[in-house]
């Protein structure tokens, strides 16, 4: 197994720990957490530009790289619709955009294609990785608390409304990358 993919690898076996960081309750865990999720983040960000540099792109990549930032950031996103820091709408949006987009690869994958991720599903990813690192952020401002600090009155409201915001702007991406990925590839659906 070349580096890339075993970088795709530890961002898959990451999501579970990450998973603990979040819904389990003990000192500073929002910053083990948001810890987690960086490492995991820039696993994707090195594993392509290795494969690409040094010739090391492999269809498993190709399907897992995408299949492992899918992990990651539905698991970020259902820990926060868990802990009340979204609401869960924006989420099944993405569900839905997820399984489509999947069912589209896997089409492709009976026909013995493989379909790489395109500039928007970069752009979607990024997006999302911002949001989840932006949320867990505002979690961490607020964990002072328990060390003496004191946050003005309203900054839950605030912090609420600045992940919907961060959540719903990526949802914006992630189904306008959708639209674009079934069109594109939409002569894999027109075969059902």
């Amino acid at each position: 197994m070349n580096l890339p993919n075993k970088l795709t690898l530890t961002r898959i076996i990451i999501v579970p720990f990450f998973v603990a960081a979040m819904l389990i309750d003990f000192p500073l865990h929002h910053l083990a957490a948001l810890l987690l999720f960086i490492v995991a983040s820039v696993t994707d960000m090195f594993d392509g530009k290795i494969a690409r540099k040094q010739n090391l792109v492999t269809d498993f990549g190709k399907f897992a790289d995408p299949l492992a930032d899918k992990f990651l950031v539905l698991a970020a996103l259902l820990c926060f619709v868990q802990n009340d820091l979204c609401d869960c709408v924006a989420v099944i949006l993405l569900l839905l955009r997820e399984f489509a987009v999947t069912s589209v690869r896997l089409l492709a994958a009976s026909s013995g294609k493989v379909v790489a991720a395109n500039i928007w599903g970069k752009v979607k990813t990024v997006t999302q990785m911002i949001a989840v690192i932006g949320i867990i952020a505002m979690q961490i401002i607020k964990d002072l608390c328990i060390f003496g600090v004191t946050l003005p009155n309203g900054t839950d409201a605030l912090f609420f409304i600045a992940g919907e915001i961060l959540i719903w702007i990526s949802t914006f991406f992630a189904m306008l990358s959708g639209i674009i990925y079934l069109l594109e590839n939409r002569e894999f659906i027109s075969d059902i």
